[in-house]
């Protein structure tokens, strides 16, 4: 597999996830549940978890919020970075309760006192922050300047910022500059890149629902971090933290920037289908998932969800386990040999049975 070089930065710690110098890619997400809603936050941190995520981040909004941080903390699995705006004293006091990493714009938090405030909190418990500027939150002065958000603005605005925390003797920094569309990303983290060498967080601002902006995403932080440009991702879906985890941990394995997956292959169906391969390939997809999470290391083989007959058999030869569909039921491979047919009901835990036999062999 080709091998990326990477654009060399420097390192910070977010919990014990290192993001820049040669630490792997990491994937954020962030809540959407309430933030007052404790349980409901854990549960989203506990999926994300599952599906892969290294990093979370909560929104605190107010000072509830913050009681709310400090509780789900101590249950958390994952780094949580707090995400502050406007109110300097939140993000101080997020610090206090725990938070493994902050993110504010310098822009909104108010006087380069109120600024200092939250660099002298970070910097007593050596919390690394990212600052973090959006096409859609920039200055006065800066959008005059260039007319519009565009790639250099976005880049003027966060070295601007950046240069207040390091004026106070801090570089516990990791920038991103989110664009809402791909190309002014991509152009934007270029810049950028070629501007400092902090670690750079990537996304694509307000991507959009699941399927476009899952496509902006890929494309966009595809282009760069093939470039080699990316300590950590964010896919911004509108959508559920587990979907956003799963398509940047799905981007990253594209690209060799993570290990391998399941080894899934199904048919795209046709009138012949008469079971829902659809269903079956996305439930074991979903249950190998959860199994290489708790082992990483284990073997992945190559497991095939086919519709019909037709091409069913062809394919079981290629692959390491296979179903082929039939009337309501399938037929159940193994290494191109066909040992059963088995119920649509039974062909889930018939696949996986399998699965943990090849491994244990």
């Amino acid at each position: 597999m080709m091998r990326i070089p990477r654009r060399a930065c420097r390192s910070v710690k977010v919990g014990a996830v290192a993001i820049g110098g040669s630490a792997p890619v990491s994937v954020q997400t962030m809540t959407n549940a309430h933030p007052h809603d404790g349980a409901a936050i854990l549960d989203q941190i506990m999926e994300a978890a599952r599906r892969g995520c290294d990093i979370v981040r909560l929104t605190v909004p107010d000072q509830k919020s913050v009681t709310v941080f400090r509780a789900v903390k101590a249950e958390s699995p994952l780094p949580l970075i707090a995400d502050v705006h406007f109110d300097y004293r939140l993000a101080v006091a997020a610090v206090e309760a725990g938070a493994d990493g902050l993110r504010i714009n310098p822009g909104n938090i108010g006087s380069d006192e109120r600024v200092a405030a939250v660099v002298r909190a970070a910097c007593k418990r050596n919390v690394p922050i990212r600052v973090g500027v959006n096409g859609g939150s920039l200055e006065k002065d800066i959008l005059n300047r260039h007319g519009a958000p565009t790639a250099e603005a976005l880049v003027e605005s966060a070295l601007h910022h950046v240069a207040l925390i390091e004026a106070l003797d801090y570089h516990q920094i990791k920038i991103s500059v989110k664009a809402s569309d791909t190309l002014r990303t991509i152009e934007a983290y270029r810049l950028l890149a070629g501007r400092c060498d902090y670690p750079l967080h990537l996304g694509v601002t307000e991507a959009g629902t699941f399927l476009p902006g899952t496509v902006r995403s890929c494309v966009a932080m595809g282009a760069l971090l093939l470039e080699g440009i990316g300590d950590t991702i964010r896919v911004s879906l509108t959508d559920t933290p587990a979907q956003e985890v799963r398509v940047g941990v799905e981007l990253l394995r594209s690209i060799g920037l993570r290990a391998p997956g399941a080894a899934v292959t199904s048919c795209p169906t046709c009138g012949r289908t008469h079971v829902d391969v659809a269903a079956l390939a996305a439930r074991i997809e979903d249950r190998l998932e959860q199994l290489y999470v708790e082992q990483p290391d284990a073997p992945r083989p190559h497991v095939a969800v086919m519709g019909c007959m037709v091409n069913g058999p062809g394919e079981a030869r290629d692959a390491d386990i296979a179903v082929a569909g039939g009337d309501g039921s399938f037929a159940l491979y193994h290494k191109g040999t066909l040992l059963k047919s088995v119920s649509e009901a039974d062909a889930l835990d018939a696949v996986i049975a399998l699965v943990h036999e090849y491994i244990a062999t």
